[in-house]
């Protein structure tokens, strides 16, 4: 009777795990069609194969997107993956604080830097002669 029991909670166990995961992907899908429905002209996207740009027409299910000037594509609503949201300008100062230019070594005599491997003497040699 032992086993029975624990074979009930087991499947149990399994059957709300199985609900939680699907609960979860049904949010992660209305998340993504909400994103794809309100898509506006002059925001950043990256498509699902990686392409970036910004949308510059909405029609209906086609969205074109131009990546770099003068260069546009036509994608089916459904690519988007996602919106690209500019950064603030509190990230990319937080970008620069980063760098600390106590953290950059410079030597006080230049010419003790390697140039690195010398360029190899030409072949004066006649190839016919050896």
């Amino acid at each position: 009777m032992g086993s029975n029991t624990s074979l009930f909670v087991i499947l149990v166990l399994g059957v709300g795990a199985m609900f939680l995961l699907s609960r979860n992907q049904r949010k992660q899908q209305k998340a993504q069609q909400s994103f794809r429905a309100n898509l506006a002209v002059g925001q950043q996207v990256m498509t699902g194969s990686g392409m970036f740009g910004e949308v510059v027409d909405v029609d209906g299910d086609e969205i074109t997107i131009e990546s770099t000037p003068g260069n546009r594509s036509r994608w089916l609503r459904a690519a988007i993956a996602k919106v690209i949201e500019p950064p603030t300008e509190d990230e990319a100062d937080d970008d620069l604080d980063d760098v600390d230019d106590e953290d950059i070594e410079v030597p006080d005599d230049l010419s003790s830097l390697d140039d690195g491997p010398a360029a190899p003497e030409p072949d004066t040699e006649d190839p016919g002669h050896k």
